[in-house]
């Protein structure tokens, strides 16, 4: 009896992997494949860290989740850091982990092209406004416009932006309504799976950004930087 128990136990096991394996053409495996040259570059440990930053730089983290970028960029340059969080689990973490630098300014609502009240599903660091989730929560997005405005922030030294296909209407807002050149740097990740004709908007992004601001390093929908052209 127990060898028929483990061996059902078996089949069991592989009919599971077969099922949950990745495709070639399914989007777990064409990330996958992406973030090779990535890894293999360390761009994490690198590029994503590597700024001509100082005490006195503002950075915004928009998509903050956990705030381990911000940690980062604190242990790195004691900068001044505006985190952007729209889940509330996630945002306690991040008030309770900087809760002693007075450097650190944490928001518990997503930086948007509009105010407005969003669901948004809840996919740890995946939950994204355009996933349908029946368990999903209302969260509030500010106008970045509103937001840089009230503060009188005339320059941001480096916006990382992360957030899972919202950031398509973010830059096209600040392009549009011509707010990007107080932005010195931009680090974006470009979500193709979850946003219908992301490839064209994506370009037309580019395209738009390339008039102020330089490439300084692409790894296609993983992330990318632009610095402002002096």
């Amino acid at each position: 009896m127990l060898r028929l128990i483990d061996a059902l136990i078996k089949m069991l096991n592989a009919i599971r992997f077969r099922l949950n394996k990745p495709t070639i053409t399914s989007p777990e495996y064409i990330s996958a494949q992406r973030a090779k040259k990535w890894f293999e570059d360390k761009g994490d440990e690198t590029l994503r860290l590597d700024y001509d930053l100082t005490e006195n730089s503002v950075v915004f983290d928009i998509g903050g989740y956990k705030g381990e970028f911000a940690a980062q960029m604190i242990c790195k340059y004691n900068c001044n850091v505006y985190i952007f969080e729209p889940i509330p689990e996630f945002f306690e973490i991040i008030k309770q982990k900087f809760n002693r630098n007075k450097k650190v300014h944490p928001y518990c609502f997503g930086l948007s092209d509009k105010t407005a009240s969003q669901k948004i599903s809840l996919t740890d660091n995946s939950s994204s406004l355009f996933i349908e989730d029946e368990n999903g929560l209302v969260i509030q997005t500010k106008s970045i416009f509103d937001f840089i405005n009230e503060n009188n922030i005339q320059q941001i030294d480096l916006a990382k932006i992360n957030i899972e296909g919202a950031e398509y209407a973010l830059l096209e807002s600040i392009i549009e309504q011509g707010m990007i050149t107080r932005f010195k740097n931009i680090q974006v990740q470009f979500h193709d799976f979850i946003i219908n004709d992301a490839k064209n908007r994506m370009e037309k992004i580019q395209a738009a950004l390339s008039k102020t601001h330089e490439l300084t390093y692409q790894y296609n929908f993983i992330w990318e930087n632009w610095k402002l052209k002096d």
